[in-house]
């Protein structure tokens, strides 16, 4: 058991950093004003709000899996850990716009930011396949709520 932990010590560690960041960052949507959301006008895709935490989850561990992969080469793959870091904090910022700050117009921004930097990430990691792979259904999660994020934004205009 400890030899496995020592082997994918980078991977473990990542993937509780990326959680961690990502439950801070969430943590937006609990000090914010539940009913602003409840009342938003949404789209008929908008799913249940129960979906969001788990999905999260599972991308927030497998980035992490991702990032812990690159660090084991850090020397190898500083450009890729930095394109990392930048997509990340499109990431981190979204939930406080949205959520905390009611700014679906600069979520809108930030997300639509987030898509490009993660999109230009995924290509330069294309060489590195379980990155890439690990990756590959966060883009797929983000590409969707940039259109959901998108959606509410034009529903609710004002």
């Amino acid at each position: 058991m400890i030899s496995i932990f020592k082997k994918y010590q980078p991977e473990i560690t990542g993937s509780l950093l990326c959680l961690l960041l990502g439950l801070l960052s969430g943590y937006s949507v609990n000090a914010s004003d539940p009913l602003w959301y409840i009342h938003l006008n949404k789209p008929s895709f908008n799913p249940p709000a129960w979906v969001f935490g788990p999905a999260w989850t599972v991308l927030y561990l497998m980035m992490g899996a991702a990032l812990g992969r690159l660090w084991k080469e850090k020397t190898n793959n500083k450009m890729l850990i930095v394109l990392f870091i930048i997509q990340f904090i499109f990431n981190l910022a979204w939930s406080p716009l949205f959520f905390y700050f009611h700014r679906i117009d600069w979520a809108l921004a930030d997300i639509a930011s987030l898509w490009l930097s993660l999109f230009i990430f995924m290509i330069a990691a294309r060489h590195r396949r379980s990155v890439f792979l690990l990756c590959l259904p966060y883009l797929l999660w983000v590409s969707f709520a940039t259109f959901l994020n998108f959606s509410i934004y034009t529903m609710n205009i004002s």
